[in-house]
């Protein structure tokens, strides 16, 4: 008994270690602060609303569910996830011994009948059962785990980082679709109020007031405005096309909500801390548990240059007679330790180490490239936000001024006061100037979409609305 202890100590004092390199997260040097927030740090991103607080549309709130639902890129993310928790489960049972069954029985006849019982061969019937048990002395197998783990979390990180793409994506692209909307109806109106400055300037013509060459130049803008409400057309077909993809459907029709300038989204917009960042983007989380795997292939590499220590056994009867299979003199068994170390393979499996090493060191690298990636989308979408909002201040005053300039110019031109100049100078800038505002509507609305999205918000609500647990990998994997 007392031996038995000493050998059972002494293999848990073996299997309590692992070669190769443990865990940690990398030390990134992250701002205390984002550049283009406000001077008063707020503690808390409105990255945490979920999604149907930040978008209020009922009708795009609608799509976005049926994307949720219906993308085939979810879909392949969602079955990715599966592929690899299936993986994480095989690399789990390399912990517990193996064990086979094989029979064999000479049916089709034999020559030979002069065999032993005892003996499983081709001239006998026999059962026999097989067992090994790898001892993970070097931490291979723990190793191997650890690598199939922080694969399965970095998928499902993709899977959120899709999920957060999609709901993006399909706001960005509704809004687009109602700039489209918009724009488009500027374009009908300005065309009908150059068929009408063309009418007038016909008649003018007729009349000799003005020269046939003043009235053409009514005519070539009535063409532009006519050539812009095709080309709006076709972006408008196009971009329902886009939008019917992102929602797993063919081509078609889209509904409409609430208009482009009656959007309303959250009026403060807070992106918290930086530090928060890593925590709550899928990608920079994807991309740490790739280096976490990476990390834990080089121990599993390492291992395999060691010997391997198993506990191998077999058991089972053998006879020429199926009569008297069953019989203690049948019986055969034998357990014990067996060893397998490599021996000409030794120089190859030593650079097997020093790729798992190099491919370690590449994903460290795409880890902090993602982080910086991270930081300047936040802050390209900070002074988006600021800088777009007071963009569409200036230009609606802007068109307010423009209409008023319009709106006297026809009434001097009417009357005789003015030449055809001043009424196709105003018209034109005006429709350009509602076109740019209609742009700069949809921008503002975007910039909070993509800022919503660079702090990585909304997808904890949607796994919250399928009724799933929280996940085991909200804290990288670290060892102490």
């Amino acid at each position: 008994m007392r031996t038995f202890n000493i050998f059972l100590i002494g293999f848990l004092f073996l299997t309590a270690c692992a070669v190769g390199p443990d865990y940690s997260r990398p030390n990134l040097a992250t701002p205390e602060k984002f550049r283009m927030a406000d001077a008063v740090q707020e503690t808390a991103s409105f990255a945490n609303l979920p999604w149907w607080d930040l978008l209020k549309d009922e009708e795009l709130q609608r799509l976005i569910r049926i994307a949720l639902s219906e993308n085939k890129d979810l879909k392949h993310a969602v079955a990715s996830v599966e592929e690899f928790q299936a993986r994480l489960l095989t690399a789990t049972m390399d912990f517990v011994p193996k064990a086979d069954v094989t029979a064999s029985a000479p049916s089709f006849g034999r020559k030979a009948n002069f065999l032993f019982p005892g003996f499983p061969n081709a001239f006998n019937y026999y059962l026999q059962g097989n067992l090994a048990w790898e001892l993970d002395i070097w931490g291979r197998i723990r190793r191997s785990h650890e690598a199939a783990r922080g694969e399965l979390l970095a998928r499902e990180e993709s899977r959120r980082a899709v999920v957060l793409q999609l709901v993006s994506g399909v706001a960005e692209a509704y809004f687009e679709l109602l700039q489209f909307d918009l724009q488009l109806n500027v374009a009908k109106r300005t065309l009908r109020s150059w068929e009408e400055s063309v009418r007038i300037a016909q008649a003018r013509v007729r009349q000799g007031v003005i020269t046939k060459i003043d009235a053409d130049q009514f005519v070539a803008e009535r063409a532009n405005a006519a050539a812009r409400v095709a080309e709006l057309t076709r972006q408008m077909v196009q971009k329902e096309n886009q939008l019917s993809v992102l929602l797993g459907r063919n081509p078609g029709r889209i509904l409409r909500g609430q208009s482009l300038t009656e959007q309303v989204l959250v009026p403060e917009v807070p992106p918290g801390l930086p530090s928060e960042l890593l925590q709550r983007r899928p990608d920079l989380v994807q991309a740490e548990q790739t280096l976490a795997a990476a990390t834990a292939r080089i121990g599993a590499a390492k291992a395999d240059r060691f010997p391997k220590l198993s506990i191998t056994g077999i058991l089972g009867v053998a006879s020429p007679q199926f009569s008297r299979l069953i019989a203690s003199e049948t019986a055969f068994g034998v357990i014990g330790p067996s060893v397998a170390g490599p021996l000409f393979n030794a120089v190859a499996l030593g650079f097997q180490q020093k790729a798992a090493e190099a491919q370690a060191r590449e994903q460290l690298a795409q880890y902090e490239q993602a982080v910086l990636v991270a930081f300047r989308e936040v802050e390209d979408a900070l002074v988006a936000v600021s800088t777009a909002r007071e963009q569409r201040a200036v230009q609606a005053e802007q068109v307010e001024s423009l209409q008023s300039a319009l709106q006297l110019a026809s009434l001097r031109y009417k009357g005789g006061l003015a030449n055809y100049l001043d009424v196709l100078v105003a018209q034109r800038n005006l429709f350009e100037a509602e076109l740019a505002l209609a742009g700069t509507h949809r921008l503002h609305l975007v910039s909070v979409i993509q800022l919503y999205k660079a702090l990585g918000g909304g997808w904890h609500a949607y796994d919250t609305a399928l009724g799933s647990s929280t996940p085991a990998h909200e804290q990288p994997l670290e060892h102490s």
